[in-house]
């Protein structure tokens, strides 16, 4: 599994990778995390407000940081 958290790296966009590792840690689950910054990349998934996290190339939310339990159902 891929995660990507978009978002120029902004209090929201560190506080929703955040977020995703503990998701990820709270389900005993092997994942990529990655930080994706660049806009053009960001553009690329249609994604006009961040933060926003894509599992596996699917945007599962834009504009919101979710909470633990919520990622966990994404993922």
């Amino acid at each position: 599994m891929v995660i990507k958290v978009l978002g120029s790296g902004c209090a929201n966009c560190k506080k929703l990778e955040a977020n995703v590792r503990e998701a990820v840690k709270e389900l005993g689950i092997e994942a990529t995390i990655e930080k994706v910054q660049d806009f053009k990349d960001i553009m690329a998934y249609g994604v006009m407000k961040t933060p926003a996290l894509v599992v596996d190339e699917q945007v599962k939310v834009m504009g919101r940081v979710p909470s633990v339990e919520d990622i966990k159902k994404y993922l």
